[in-house]
C-alpha cells in the first residue's frame, strides 16, 4: 500500500462524508445551522464554510489558486481574508460549492497525485502564523485530509448536540463488504 492509493481512498472519503453531513445538514433550518454552538467556528454553518474555505486553499496550493477560485453570487472572484471567513451564507450555494470542490479533490487525486509529486517540498504563506513555510509534499496532503476529519468531527458533534444523527462516519463503512 502506498501514500498515493491511501490518498485516493480519502478523497473519496472525503466526499461520501461530506456528501452525508450535507444530507444531515439539510434537516435542520437555517437558524439551527448558524446558531452559535460555542463551537470553534461557532456554528455549523461557519464550520462548513471554514472546510470549504480551508480545502480551496490548501487544494489551491497544490494545483495553482487559479483552479480553486471562490466567487460570490455575482461571479465575482472573493478574496480570502481570514480563515474564519463566511464565504456563502447560502447553504444551497455552499453546498453546490462544497460539491464542486469535492469533485476537484477526487480527480486531483486521481491524475496528478504522483510520487515525485509526493517527494517535493511545498513553499507557503500561512493565513494563521504570518511568514513563509516549507514543509514536505507528502506531510501537506496528510495534512490536507486530517483537517477535513477533524472539522467534520466537530461537526457531527454538533449535530448530536442538536438530536439529529450524522450516521456512520467511520472509513471502513466506506469500502467494507458483508460476508454473512
Amino acid at each position: 500500500m502506498d501514500l498515493i492509493i491511501q490518498f485516493k481512498t480519502m478523497a473519496q472519503y472525503n466526499t461520501w462524508m461530506n456528501r452525508n453531513l450535507y444530507d444531515a445538514c439539510t434537516t435542520l433550518s437555517d437558524v439551527e445551522r448558524k446558531r452559535d454552538l460555542h463551537a470553534f467556528f461557532g456554528s455549523i454553518h461557519r464550520t462548513l464554510n471554514h472546510l470549504l474555505l480551508t480545502d480551496r486553499v490548501q487544494l489551491g496550493r497544490f494545483v495553482g489558486a487559479d483552479r480553486t477560485r471562490s466567487f460570490d453570487e455575482a461571479d465575482r472572484p472573493i478574496e480570502i481574508r481570514s480563515l474564519d471567513q463566511e464565504l456563502h451564507a447560502d447553504f444551497a450555494t455552499l453546498r453546490r460549492e462544497r460539491e464542486k470542490t469535492d469533485s476537484m479533490i477526487e480527480a486531483w487525486t486521481a491524475t496528478e497525485i504522483t510520487a515525485e509529486f509526493l517527494a517535493r517540498g511545498m513553499l507557503y504563506d500561512a493565513m494563521s502564523a504570518p511568514g513563509r513555510y516549507r514543509v514536505p509534499m507528502w506531510i501537506a496532503v496528510t495534512h490536507f485530509f486530517n483537517h477535513q476529519t477533524h472539522h467534520r468531527g466537530q461537526i457531527t458533534t454538533l449535530l448530536s448536540q442538536l438530536g439529529h444523527d450524522p450516521g456512520v462516519t467511520d472509513l471502513m463503512a466506506l469500502h467494507r463488504l458483508k460476508i454473512d
